[in-house]
């Protein structure tokens, strides 16, 4: 079953759900969450206390909206438009990244707190 959570980041809060893959819940198993953030265009990530290697949902084809699992720097990330890497307006990871969630309505709505300085990830 999908892990549905709540994502605040500054005055917005965004509602999502992580899959029911073994990346997704043993991130699921750390939340609450609260860490400092840190953006690369319109990606926000933090490190998370997970260690996992690509999986079966790793891919560099993300939509906004996705949440990933970027093995390389153990982070959490939340796409929500281009990135550095991007030729158009879709996001492109840095690398490869595990699918781990989706976020619910319009991810675009977190380039209004672009610059916060933490993000809040629990259980909705």
């Amino acid at each position: 079953m999908p892990t549905p959570i709540r994502i605040t980041i500054g005055f917005v809060s965004l509602d999502a759900a992580l899959d029911d893959t073994p990346c997704a819940r043993a991130i699921a198993g750390l939340l609450p969450l609260r860490a400092p953030v840190s953006a690369w265009g319109d990606e926000f990530y933090f490190t998370v206390p997970v260690a996992m290697g690509p999986d079966t949902t790793s891919t560099t084809e993300v939509e906004a909206g996705d949440i990933g699992y970027w093995p390389p720097g153990s982070a959490f990330t939340i796409f929500f438009g281009p990135t550095p890497l991007s030729t158009d307006d879709r996001p492109v990871p840095a690398s490869a990244v595990n699918r781990v969630g989706k976020v619910n309505g319009d991810a675009r709505l977190l380039r209004t707190v672009k610059g916060a300085a933490e993000i809040r990830i629990e259980r909705a």
